[in-house]
């Protein structure tokens, strides 16, 4: 299996990341003489019961920390059983403030506009999203409806890992038979701006989803963005134009 190097950029884009590494990087060092200015670290579980995280979401980031070479992990024995894999903050890998990738990304879009006669920020994002999500999706990128509400949901997923590697931090449920998926978008990377100049952030956001989906082969899919929602929740609201056949009982699977 080909093991794809993870950028330090693209990981502290996480909030839910940095918290992690933040959490390791402040945890009292140890005082024997045989491990001088190091920290014993904590396991996944552990971090997970302080962050009230879930703990295969801090699995997941732990191993993003891992390749981005910004965590370190090495195992413990104590007593009988398993050992367990502690994590510790990699030292001095931490040199300089990094620009989090949502706002690479905005500039990028408000690049093109610049350049282009995209009317607002929403169409510059679709824009941006239909130039690049090609190369980004591969060979998830379609033509061609879903036709399954599992097909639908697939083309949602490649979404949805597209905006985790740009800092956001989504989550999906579905309604309307699997037809409607709610992208809940937890900690906005650009939620300053958002809150200053929503017509920008919101409008790119939007457009970015548009551009993505129509790259999947959905561009007539319905979008609707509800910005703050919560202070630290927006909604995209992604619908399927296809109305997905019903099958008859006989093609139903049984138990």
């Amino acid at each position: 299996m080909t093991v794809v190097p993870v950028q330090p950029l693209d990981v502290l884009s996480s909030p839910v990341r940095r918290t992690i590494l933040d959490t390791l990087a402040n945890l009292p060092v140890l005082a024997a003489a045989d491990a001088p200015n190091r920290s014993t670290g904590l396991t996944a579980a552990e971090l997970a019961d302080r962050l009230n995280l879930h703990v295969t979401t801090v699995r997941h980031h732990l191993d993003r920390l891992v390749r981005a070479d910004l965590v370190q992990t090495h195992s413990e024995r104590t007593g009988v059983g398993r050992p367990r894999h502690h994590f510790t903050a990699h030292p001095g890998h931490l040199r300089e403030v990094i620009t989090p990738s949502a706002y690479k990304l905005l500039a990028e879009v408000l690049a093109d506009a610049l350049t282009s006669d995209a009317p607002d920020a929403s169409e510059a994002g679709r824009r941006w999203a239909l130039r690049n999500a090609p190369a980004l999706l591969g060979d998830r990128a379609s033509t061609t409806h879903a036709q399954t509400p599992g097909r639908w949901l697939s083309k949602v997923g490649a979404l949805i890992d597209l905006m985790d590697a740009w800092g956001y931090e989504p989550t999906v449920t579905t309604t309307d038979a699997g037809r409607t998926a709610d992208v809940c978008l937890h900690h906005c990377p650009m939620r300053d701006l958002a809150t200053q100049n929503p017509a920008v952030a919101c409008g790119v956001h939007r457009g970015i989803i548009e551009g993505t989906l129509e790259a999947l082969g959905e561009g007539d899919a319905t979008v609707s963005l509800i910005p703050f929602l919560e202070p630290d929740l927006c909604v995209a609201s992604l619908t399927t134009a296809n109305p997905f056949p019903d099958r008859s009982p006989s093609e139903r699977p049984t138990r």
